[in-house]
């Protein structure tokens, strides 16, 4: 069975219904998270996004991320498209322009790929959107279009309804409402998921460096986990995989929607989410088969997802909240983070 592929061949596969129930126990929050690339491979940056044939007003132009320009253009050939229909549109943009790089979806909840892909709920819930822009301006391997991808998806959230956005990026012309250190980048998962509830929207769009790093506290099957690298690396290290876990995606609520575009290196399993869906050409055949046929495909089980470590967690961080309140369960999980700072 191709890694990532949907239907049998993963160890929970007779007890599915069982693993559903506890992952929603550990992750309450509805996460979706569409990576660039698997946790082995790069994320390339693009000289010039206009190749991928978006319209002018889509965003500044030049250079830019390919996974997240790759996302807009599949959006902008059908703006309602299926999982399935959203990931091969981006598949064949990507091989088409030479790049080798396989995007990934990952969810909290089995989720049919055959469904519709939306970023916003029914109803009138907030919609918010922490966006994260990073060049590395004047430092070793610094970028060239991440802020460029930052503009443009702010332009996309933007005709989508979204108007509630705290950005951060290391330019120079006051884009950005924040230079993006580590400490403000956890401080906007604070500010996302702060007062979220069911019926929110929240998106989460990170383009920047990623990298992966040996697991610290054993709770990785593979041994490593996956980084994002704020512009002070150097200073307060990389953010864990388990960090972005703790802050941003277990904190959230039952029926509270985040969607996340991570453009970085090394991001498959970035979330640390139950569910990994690998969108090479096997899989979305198999996919879009099932679709043929009048059914369901869903999201395979992600074996590298620690399902004990999930719920001991949320147990640590529900008993800090019952002891004192909203703060003391972010700090329960961050404490790892700025500890090392």
């Amino acid at each position: 069975m191709e890694e990532g592929a949907g239907g049998k061949g993963n160890e929970f596969e007779e007890d599915q219904d069982g693993f559903a129930e506890k992952s929603a126990q550990a992750i309450p929050g509805d996460v979706r998270m569409i990576s660039g690339c698997k946790d082995a491979q790069t994320s390339a940056d693009v000289s010039n996004v206009q190749q991928f044939g978006l319209p002018e007003d889509a965003g500044p132009g030049g250079a830019g991320g390919a996974c997240t320009n790759a996302f807009l253009a599949a959006m902008e050939q059908n703006p309602n498209p299926s999982w399935t229909g959203l990931l091969r549109t981006m598949r064949n943009i990507l091989s088409d322009m030479g790049y080798s790089q396989i995007p990934e979806m990952s969810a909290s909840r089995r989720t049919d790929l055959n469904g519709p892909f939306e970023i916003q709920t029914e109803g009138d819930g907030q919609k918010k959107a922490l966006i994260v822009g990073i060049n590395y301006v004047g430092q070793q391997g610094e970028l060239r279009g991440c802020i460029n991808d930052a503009k443009s998806m702010k332009n996309f959230l933007e005709e989508r309804g979204f108007s509630d956005f705290r950005i951060l990026t290391d330019d120079d012309e006051g884009f950005g409402d924040d230079v993006p250190t580590g400490e403000n980048i956890i401080r906007g998962f604070n500010w996302l998921v702060e007062g979220a509830s069911a019926g929110d929207s929240l998106f989460f769009h990170y383009s920047g460096h990623g990298g992966s790093v040996r697991d610290d506290d054993g709770n990785e099957k593979d041994g490593k986990d996956e980084t994002i690298i704020p512009v002070d690396y150097r200073e307060c290290g990389q953010i864990r995989d388990d960090t972005i876990m703790k802050s941003l995606v277990m904190p959230l609520p039952d029926d509270c929607q985040l969607t996340s575009i991570m453009d970085c290196c090394h991001s498959g399993t970035v979330f640390d989410l139950p569910y990994l869906f690998t969108a090479n050409d096997d899989n979305l055949d198999g996919a879009e088969e099932a679709e043929g046929n009048g059914e369901s495909f869903t999201s395979p089980i992600n074996g590298n997802f620690d399902l004990n470590f999930a719920l001991k967690l949320g147990m640590q961080m529900f008993q800090a909240f019952q002891e004192g309140g909203y703060e003391a369960a972010l700090q329960a999980g961050l404490s790892g983070f700025f500890a090392n700072m």
